[in-house]
This record gives C-alpha cells, structure tokens and sequence, in this order.
C-alpha cells in the first residue's frame, strides 16, 4: 500500500486494483436559497473525485451554523438540497460534524475509489491534446455581483444551475476517452488551474479566450464585481501567462474564483469531437505545446 497527493485530493492505493480518493471542502453560501447552497456544496465536493476519474463512495457533512438568527428550516434545507445532489452521484451519506458559528458554512468531505491504472491526474497530459472545458466560467463575478444586488436573473440562475450540476458525466466520458490528464476548475480560476496542470505535464497550454465559455452577462459584470480572490489570483499566476490581445473583461473572467466549476481536460485530438457531442456545453479551448519559456499563452 502507498498513498500519493492528486488534484486537491489524496490518493491511498489498496492493491494493483483498487486506490481510495479522499478529498474535503467547504464554504459560505454562494446563493440566496438555502437548498441550493447545500446542492452547491455537494457538487463542488463532488469534484475533485471526479476530476480523478474517480467513482464517489461516502460522505461526511462539515457544518457551521449560526446559534441564534438562523432558523431551523435553513439548516434543514441546506442538508436536505447537500444529501439529494450526493443520492443523485449514488454517493452514501454517513453523517457529519456540526459547529456553532457565526458565518454559515457548509460541505462535505468525500471518498471515491479509482482503478490507479487509469486514473486521471493533474500532471497527465501530453502534447497535441486538446484543451476542454465542461463548464462557463463566471460564477465569482456573478456571486460578487449578486450580493452587491446587480446581478440579473438570468446570470445568477445560470450560475446557480451549473454550480449545482455535477462532474460526473464529463467525467466518466473523459475516462472513455482516454482521458490521463485534467483538473477541476475552483477557486484559482481557469487560468491558476491550468498552469500547475501544464507545468506538471511537461507541455505549454495556448488558450483563445474567446473560445471559453462564458455565464451570462459576465463580461458586462466584470469590470466592477470581482472578489478579492480573483485580484489574489492575478497576482499569483499572471507572470506564467504569455498573453496576446486580451481585453481587460475577459482577463479578469479568466483568473475569477470558481465555485463548483467544470473540469478542464486534455482531450487526444481524435477523440474530441465525440467526448464535445456527448458532455453537454464542453467546449475546446485550445491545445497542448511542446514546454516554450512560459507553461500558458493566452490569445484574445
């Protein structure tokens, strides 16, 4: 037996079969509904399984509540939107912890199981693979903007609905696929995302921003909605970014703290075209370089 760190996860090896994925995150709520919150959370715990390739076992909830002016029908909501996304990924609910707290959070933490023969990991890809990703990004700017009352309702019932919406899927095509290479996309955005999973496969990723799939009204948003986190993000990663012809909108789109978001896949070329037809708005987004002096080129 050994065990091994993945994309946000760890890896525990049970024989030549079997390795346990064991991963844990939560947060404050993203939305106004209650079971929508739990749902998100769920679905964003979710992730990081999949992203592996891995199968969801188990659950554990994490939970803060506030002890007083917080009623009882808002945490029973949370739970109950959180346990119906895990009994939709056939994920096993098995309890949970809760503490008093002023600031709601919530999450779970989760195990999967994985063939480690086949498992997806973020320093798997290899030049001439296709850059896809499953999901649009925008769900910090339009969260940032929903609090600030801006937000239409258009925007934030997109966002709602793909924070909600599991990996599965993409994932289990990217395994038929021949998928070895892929992360999801959370809170370091696409782009602090993409250059850990370029520089561990050895390749240089160009990206063309205008390929990437967007919430809507984002673009409009942007400007004056971003978290604290997307400014962190640009700090962190814009100097391992060659960019060519980018607007300032769509720069700060593509360094904006997801919650929930897709997975980014490095795709063989030949088998893109059926893994886009089968995992509902994926998109291509660019390729897999031979290693140049930055790991990400961003086109406009």
């Amino acid at each position: 037996m050994d065990y091994r760190t993945g994309d946000d996860a760890g890896v525990f090896r049970l024989d030549e079969e079997r390795a346990l994925v064991q991963t844990v995150d939560f947060f404050t709520p993203v939305v106004d509904d209650p079971a929508a919150f739990g749902a998100i959370a769920a679905a964003n715990a979710l992730s990081d399984v999949y992203a592996m390739g891995a199968r969801p076992l188990t659950a554990l909830s994490v939970a803060a509540f506030p002890d007083r002016d917080f009623p009882e029908e808002w945490a029973a909501d949370i739970v109950r939107g959180g346990a119906e996304t895990l009994a939709a990924a056939g994920c096993a609910l098995l309890g949970g912890h809760t503490v008093r707290d002023p600031e709601i959070k919530f999450g779970y933490a989760v195990t999967g199981l994985v063939d480690p023969r086949r498992m997806i990991t973020n320093a798997g890809g290899r030049e001439g693979q296709v850059l896809v990703l499953t999901k649009p990004l925008g769900t910090g700017i339009v969260a940032t903007a929903l609090k600030a009352g801006r937000a239409s309702d258009a925007a934030a019932d997109a966002a709602a609905r793909t924070m909600a919406s599991l990996n599965r899927s993409a994932s289990e095509a990217a395994i038929r696929h021949g998928v070895t290479g892929a992360t999801d996309v959370t809170g370091f955005g696409l782009l602090g995302h993409a250059e850990p999973l370029a520089r561990g496969s050895g390749v240089t990723f160009e990206i063309h921003a205008t390929d990437v799939p967007l919430l809507p009204d984002v673009i409009e948003l942007a400007a004056s909605h971003q978290a604290a986190g997307l400014q962190a993000n640009r700090l962190a990663f814009e100097p391992h970014v060659d960019e060519h012809g980018l607007d300032e909108a769509l720069r700060a789109v593509l360094y904006d703290p997801q919650t929930s978001g897709g997975l980014l896949l490095l795709v063989p070329a030949g088998e893109t075209p059926s893994l886009l037809a089968e995992v509902v708005g994926a998109r291509a987004i660019g390729r897999a370089l031979p290693a140049g002096p930055k790991p990400l080129i961003v086109r406009g």
